[in-house]
């Protein structure tokens, strides 16, 4: 789009959202049900989209991207009426008598702005949260996964309302000129330095926004775990999308005796994941382009090949990797790997490791495999991150009444379930108090010393 047509689409949703098309409970839930119905009905469209941008499997991309919002839809279908309705609120003496709640109002037309690796759940989740708060909706789909992109811009207007959602395809400019308009909230899913030029933009007009960032996930494991078990899991975890997740375990840490009984069992996961040689395996994905493979395929050479390490550009595979030996001032520790490459750095033991934790950035999400509660009770108290895991890696984003988000800089803000309906919609603060009797006399002036003793035993 121009930028005319641009500023011309979002008046066009801002016009639809002040007549109050997209407020009625009514039409919240048939938006959300025709969702639903696209991602049923039209799920192998989305799948071949998803195999050409990313190579996954038509399975891996039912399970981490259509169900994960075929379930949150369910999930808010069958709560929203709940949510909607007003919060009553106690009231103090000197108000009284009143009646005070809190209403949860749309917020109006909102950006949403979607990342490559995730490209169908990381767009629909949050929108589902829009049309459930009864906002207005402008969609911007990543240009680097563009099949994807392309069949999301087909489907979309087919099964939603064209007035209130509004699919803007596009790279830097687009986006430069959308950031550009006035949005009543802004979601963007993606790196920390476009969440910067991001929030910048968006305070050019004081809108909020909601940052869903990334970071060096930390996994811990200690002896008290059953490691093949452990191994497995984290495996999956990892290498699920090629590694391209951001909540994807980024580096492991346990003692040098942990780490030597590990490393064989997370070569024999990923043997048995993707077989002997995972580049022929329908079930493992590709680098997203040449770009991503250039700036991971160097830090292949941090530290010792456990498994893995094979590469071609050509094909923008790079192999499930596990290295060993790798040092806490590696250049694989000083960026978010976001590939398929998992760093085994040994500590002496949980003090070391919550301190190494502590030193970095907080992380979206940390992973624990401990059977202690005294170890857990420590990781939960002593570390900050947007969610912590124990026992197993990023399966939390499949709970829809949790909040994901992150905190500092993986992120600021939350969505999932009634989060979702926070984020998209201003709880309003409503007091009724009738005209009589009249008991404000107690605090015009003049005040009287009866006067200011009722107010002090009121109000004390």
């Amino acid at each position: 789009m121009s930028e005319p047509e641009i500023a011309g689409t979002v008046a066009a949703l801002r016009e639809t959202f002040d007549r109050g098309v997209t407020k009625p409970y009514r039409f919240r839930v048939a938006q959300l049900k025709a969702l639903r119905a696209m991602l049923t009905e039209r799920g192998n469209d989305l799948a071949d989209a998803l195999h050409q941008d990313l190579g996954k499997s038509a399975t891996e991309a039912q399970i981490s991207e259509v169900s994960i919002v075929t379930g949150e839809i369910r999930h808010t279908l069958r709560h929203l009426r709940s949510w909607l309705k007003p919060q009553r609120v106690g009231v103090p003496a000197v108000v009284m008598p009143a009646r005070a709640s809190i209403v949860r109002e749309p917020l109006g037309v909102t950006l949403i702005i979607a990342p490559w690796n995730y490209p169908v759940q990381l767009l629909l989740a949050p929108l589902v949260g829009a049309i459930a708060a009864g906002d207005a909706a402008v969609l911007k789909p990543s240009e680097l996964a563009p099949a994807t992109s392309a069949a999301l811009a087909r489907l979309i207007p087919q099964y939603l309302d064209r007035r209130a959602y509004v699919v803007i395809e596009g790279a830097i400019p687009e986006t430069t000129e959308l950031l550009a308009q006035r949005f009543d909230h802004i979601f963007y899913t993606g790196n920390g330095a476009v969440g910067r030029i991001v929030m910048a933009a968006a305070a050019n007009n004081l809108t909020p926004v909601t940052l869903e960032l990334g970071g060096k996930s930390p996994v811990y494991v200690d002896d008290t775990v059953d490691l093949a078990q452990a191994a497995d899991r984290i495996a999956w975890g990892k290498f699920m999308n090629a590694g391209q997740t951001c909540v994807a375990p980024d580096y492991l840490l346990a003692t040098p005796d942990v780490a030597a009984r590990l490393e064989p069992l997370l070569a024999d996961a990923v043997h048995r994941f993707y077989g002997d040689d995972p580049r022929t395996s329908a079930d493992y994905g590709r680098i997203i382009n040449e770009r991503q493979f250039d700036r991971l395929q160097p830090l292949l050479g941090d530290g010792s090949v456990v498994v893995g390490g094979a590469h071609d550009r050509d094909e923008r595979y790079i192999a499930p990797t596990v290295l060993s030996g790798v040092g806490a001032d590696a250049p694989i520790m000083q960026q978010e790997i976001f590939g398929p490459i998992l760093p085994i750095i040994t500590v002496s033991g949980l003090d070391e490791a919550i301190r190494v934790i502590r030193a970095g950035d907080k992380p979206l999400a940390l992973y624990v495999f401990t059977s202690s509660a005294a170890a857990r009770r420590r990781f939960l108290t002593q570390t900050s991150s947007g969610a912590i895991g124990f026992g197993v890696p990023a399966a939390h984003l499949a709970v829809a009444g949790l909040p994901f988000g992150g905190v500092g800089e993986s992120g600021m803000g939350a969505y999932h379930g009634e989060h979702s309906i926070d984020t998209f919609s201003h709880r309003k603060a409503v007091l009724t108090k009738p005209l009589a009797p009249d008991t404000m006399g107690l605090v015009y002036p003049p005040f009287t010393e009866r006067k200011k003793g009722i107010v002090r035993r009121l109000m004390g």
